[in-house]
């Protein structure tokens, strides 16, 4: 998932994948069948990342319970869990690949985690919430994105836990009812 996400998928070879795993380049064959196997089966793991963060907004009741963890997801996502799974699933599901079911699914899993955001969100005009939610999206992208650069500080190294207070301001004044 990492090289594909960093490297893109026309420049990823399956030996380098191999090498980085530790394996013979055959095994990804034997499992996968190719690399097309291997990319959609990186993509599918990458929309089950992304939904696990998604449903964890569906979690509870109560405002501030919601926008709690809907910060807690993005910050999930933007900082990266264990070798930065999360931050990796999220740039492999930006990247275009050519391959029109990768991209069916790419915009199904954004537009669904968009939707789930929406339904938190205050007002009564549900295009102005879905609106509101992708800009919050869109910002957690950005973050991912930022942190994935070298040498960009303090971002690049901040933990989850300091990216938590300053998502949970940007999603409670993005989610809260225009005026």
């Amino acid at each position: 998932m990492r090289r594909f996400a960093t490297d893109g998928y026309d420049t990823t070879a399956t030996r380098q994948i191999a090498n980085d795993a530790g394996v013979n380049v055959a095994l990804i064959a034997r499992y996968f069948g190719s690399k097309e196997g291997l990319f959609e089966h990186c993509v599918r793991e990458a929309a089950a990342v992304v939904g696990r963060a998604a449903s964890a907004v569906d979690e509870g009741e109560g405002s501030a319970g919601q926008i709690s963890r809907i910060s807690d997801a993005i910050s999930r996502l933007s900082a990266g869990v264990g070798s930065g799974s999360a931050t990796h699933a999220l740039l492999l599901l930006l990247r275009s690949s050519g391959d029109p079911e990768a991209e069916r699914m790419r915009v199904s899993v954004l537009s669904g985690f968009a939707e789930r955001l929406a339904e938190v969100g205050e007002g009564s005009d549900p295009e102005a919430r879905l609106f509101r939610a992708q800009v919050l999206l869109a910002t957690s992208v950005g973050i991912a994105i930022l942190r994935s650069a070298d040498g960009l500080e303090p971002l690049g190294s901040a933990t989850r836990e300091q990216l938590a207070g300053p998502v949970s301001e940007v999603a409670a004044a993005l989610l809260a009812s225009s005026r």
